[in-house]
């Protein structure tokens, strides 16, 4: 089992959520939301509104980088399903702009269902 842990575009949710269940892959976390950054110093939106004259962007601009609102999604899926996950993630999300997200895949030990005890893959269908 892995877990794929995405971060993503707030505008963005549902289409994931949608593409991820026509996927086949209907079990999702997602935590409301979290910032963060990539390594970019600015933020494209204000640098575009100080170039065109708007005082509040330019004076927001500054060394330090803005925080960034982004979804965390959470899947646990199985080996053989990863591939699928993180394609299915690529294409909803991919725009060609900074800040469309980034996905991690880790590895999961064990799980259980709480109702039934079941464990392993088993907890996943």
């Amino acid at each position: 089992m892995k877990e794929v842990m995405a971060i993503i575009r707030i505008n963005k949710i549902n289409e994931t959520k949608r593409a991820l269940a026509k996927a086949g892959l209907p079990s999702v976390t997602a935590t409301g939301r979290v910032f963060g950054r990539g390594k970019g110093l600015v933020d494209f939106k204000l640098l575009k509104g100080a170039k065109e004259g708007f005082e509040e962007a330019i004076e927001q601009l500054g060394v330090q980088p803005k925080m960034m609102p982004k979804r965390l999604l959470t899947l646990i899926v199985k080996d053989e399903n990863v591939d699928l996950a993180v394609k299915t993630l690529i294409k909803t999300n991919q725009t060609g702009n900074f800040g469309d997200g980034k996905i991690f895949v880790l590895p999961v030990a064990d799980s259980y269902r709480v109702r039934t005890a079941e464990r392993g893959n088993l907890t996943l269908d």
